[in-house]
């Protein structure tokens, strides 16, 4: 006769450690006797499926370095003074934006929580299996110029072109320099076809073309940017503020 020992070796065997727990559960619990067989197997391989889920959206958050790890859409206050429509919102959270390799655009004063909807959007995400990545557009820059000076500007390039869900925070704060453009312009071009950025900006995105100087690479860009963009244009007082008084 087989032993829950013999079939809890081979469970660690196989690295089954959800399906693992989950039998020394049901051995511990007198309820799974009533089941069928097809009925307790139904609930180890449900346990090994959501402890593997689990493990991949840790994976996935670590490596999208958040700002707000804890950031998620039912945080998200629909303000009338905001401009924040749920709908568009529930929308974008199906992932099919990231399906179609199109855009979110989001602008608005400062503290208008730009940022924030951004990572909720991230998180939503992640959740879905998509791998996303946080930038400040300065650091995202900064770490493009040191890896021209290292030689690993390819391999740079080529890791970020891997990420699915790319997010670029703070666009338009200060002036591009000639090489940041180029940069700025390859990465975006890259994703055209390769993956969705969301970008947040206090800049209004009529005057991104005159902010970016450069009137061919002007319109290459804001042609990839806008074209099937979803705009977000938040509006209201500082979101810190409302959220202080609560």
């Amino acid at each position: 006769m087989i032993s829950v020992n013999t079939i809890l070796q081979q469970a660690a065997t196989l690295n089954l450690s959800g399906f693992k727990e989950s039998l020394l559960h049901q051995c511990d619990d007198a309820n799974y006797s009533s089941l069928s067989f097809e009925e307790r197997l139904y609930h180890l391989f449900e346990a090994e499926i959501n402890q593997r889920d689990n493990k991949r959206i840790k994976r996935l958050l670590h490596a999208a370095t958040l700002k707000d790890k804890t950031a998620s859409l039912d945080q998200l206050e629909y303000l009338p003074k905001r401009n924040l429509d749920k709908s568009v919102i529930m929308s974008l959270a199906t992932g099919n934006f990231i399906n179609l390799n199109q855009n979110v655009l989001i602008t608005g004063p400062t503290g208008v929580g730009k940022s924030f909807a951004m990572q909720c959007l991230a998180r939503r995400a992640i959740d879905l299996g998509y791998t996303t990545k946080y930038y400040r557009v300065s650091n995202l820059l900064e770490e493009i110029r040191i890896s021209r000076m290292d030689g690993t500007y390819t391999k740079t390039l080529a890791k970020i072109s891997k990420i699915k869900l790319l997010l670029l925070d703070d666009f338009g704060v200060t002036p591009l320099k000639p090489d940041e453009l180029n940069d700025l312009f390859e990465i975006i071009e890259d994703r055209s076809f390769n993956g969705s950025i969301i970008i947040t900006a206090q800049l209004p995105i009529k005057d991104w073309h005159a902010y970016l100087g450069n009137e061919t690479i002007a319109d290459a860009m804001m042609d990839r940017l806008i074209h099937t963009a979803h705009k977000l244009e938040l509006k209201g007082s500082s979101m810190r503020e409302y959220l202080a008084k609560k």
